[in-house]
C-alpha cells in the first residue's frame, strides 16, 4: 500500500482501520436503508463508508449504524434491474465493461477510445439508455483476460497454461474458470501431480475449483513474496467500493490498489462474464486466478483486465463467496 497507493505506513494503518470499521457498518446500513437503499462505498478522504439512498426519511436510521449518506434517485434494485437487462443486449468488441457505480447513480458503459463512433458500438449504447439511466466512460482498451502459456499466489499448470491459485478450500483451492475445464488435470509449481479441476465456468462467470491430492495440502495462506508478510485469511467479508485491496499472482506477484466498482460486465472476446469487481489494481498474463484480498479477508480471485504493471491499468475479479456458494465450498480460514 505504501508503494502502490502513495501512503506512509501510519496512514496505510489508519485506513486499514477505517476500512475494517466499514465492513462491519455495511450490512447494519443496508438493512437500515431497506428498499431506498442505492448502493455503498468506502471514501478514503473521511475514512467512512458513504450509502446513498433514495428515500430522505431513511438518512437518520442509516447514519445511527455509523454511516454516513447522499441522497440519490435510483434505487439499487432499479439499477441492477438496467444491468441485467443490458446483460442480455449482447455487446460489440468496442465495449468494454458495464456497472452499476453508486456514486454516478447510473450503469456506466465503458467504451474503448477511438470506438464511440462505431455503429455496433452507438446501436447497443441506444438500447442500452432504453433499459436505465446510463452513463458512458471512455477506457483505454477492452479487457482481456490473464492467462499464459508456459515459458497465485503459487502458479500451477494445465495443459500448456499457467495459472495462480486464489485461495485454499477444504479439499482442494478455487481458482479462475478460463484457467481449465472439468476434468483438466494440474501439475504443481515444482511440475508435481497436484489434483484435478472439478468445476469450471467461462464466460458467463470466470471461477473454478481444484481438487488436490498427491501430497499438496492447504494452508490459509497468501503469498506476500518477500514485499510483505505472507497474509492469513481469516475469512471473506466483502470490502465495499472505495476499500483498499492488494493482490498476489505468480507472474507480477504482489500490488495492490482500489476497488473501483462491483456487480460489473466484462465484455471478454470469448463472450461476457458478469457480477465482477474492478479494482485499480495491475496484472499481467499468468496472474489469472490469483488471490485479490483485503486485509485478512478473501475478496475473489484474478479474472482479466488491461494494461500492465508498468504503465498500470485495471484487472478484474470473480468475488469469492459466489464462488463457494456455487460448489458448496468451505474456505481454509487462520
Amino acid at each position: 500500500m505504501q508503494r502502490d497507493l502513495g501512503l506512509t505506513e501510519t496512514e496505510a494503518r489508519h485506513r486499514l482501520a477505517g476500512e475494517k470499521a466499514a465492513f462491519a457498518v455495511e450490512p447494519k446500513a443496508v438493512r437500515a436503508a431497506g428498499a431506498a437503499y442505492a448502493g455503498s462505498w468506502f471514501d478514503a478522504a473521511t475514512g467512512r463508508l458513504t450509502v446513498a439512498v433514495t428515500d430522505r426519511h431513511k438518512t437518520a436510521a442509516v447514519r445511527a449504524t455509523g454511516a454516513d449518506t447522499r441522497l440519490v434517485r435510483h434505487s439499487a434494485a432499479r439499477l441492477d434491474a438496467a444491468r441485467k437487462r443490458i446483460d442480455a443486449l449482447g455487446a460489440p468488441a468496442g465495449v468494454g465493461n458495464w456497472y452499476v457505480d453508486p456514486r454516478d447513480n447510473a450503469v456506466v458503459v465503458g467504451v474503448v477510445r477511438g470506438e464511440e463512433s462505431d455503429p455496433a458500438v452507438r446501436a447497443f449504447l441506444d438500447r442500452a439508455r432504453e433499459a436505465g439511466p446510463v452513463k458512458v466512460e471512455a477506457v483505454r482498451q477492452a479487457p482481456t483476460t490473464l492467462a499464459a502459456g508456459v515459458v497465485g499466489g503459487d502458479p500451477y499448470y494445465t495443459g500448456n497454461v499457467r495459472c495462480s491459485i486464489g485461495f485454499s478450500v477444504h479439499g482442494g483451492f478455487v481458482t479462475a474458470g478460463h484457467c481449465g475445464r472439468p476434468g483438466s488435470f494440474v501439475r504443481g509449481w515444482d511440475g508435481s501431480d497436484m489434483g484435478t479441476f472439478q468445476g469450471s465456468s467461462f464466460p458467463g462467470d470466470d471461477y473454478a475449483w481444484v481438487s488436490t491430492g498427491h501430497g499438496w495440502w492447504t494452508v490459509p495462506v497468501v503469498l506476500g513474496w518477500g514485499q510483505t508478510p505472507d497474509r492469513l485469511v481469516r475469512g471473506s467479508w466483502e470490502a465495499p467500493v472505495g476499500a483498499s485491496i492488494c493482490r498476489s499472482g505468480s507472474t507480477t506477484r504482489w500490488h495492490c490498489g482500489t476497488v473501483l466498482g462491483k456487480n460489473e460486465t466484462v465484455n471478454y472476446s470469448q463472450g461476457a462474464v458478469h457480477q465482477m469487481t474492478r479494482t485499480d489494481v495491475c496484472a499481467e498474463g499468468g496472474d489469472s486466478g490469483g488471490s485479490f484480498i483485503s486485509g485478512d479477508q478473501a475478496q475473489g480471485v484474478t479474472s482479466g483486465g488491461w494494461g500492465n504493471c508498468s504503465t498500470g491499468g485495471n484487472t478484474w475479479f470473480q468475488p469469492v463467496n459466489e464462488i463457494l456458494g456455487r460448489y458448496g465450498l468451505t474456505l481454509h480460514t487462520a
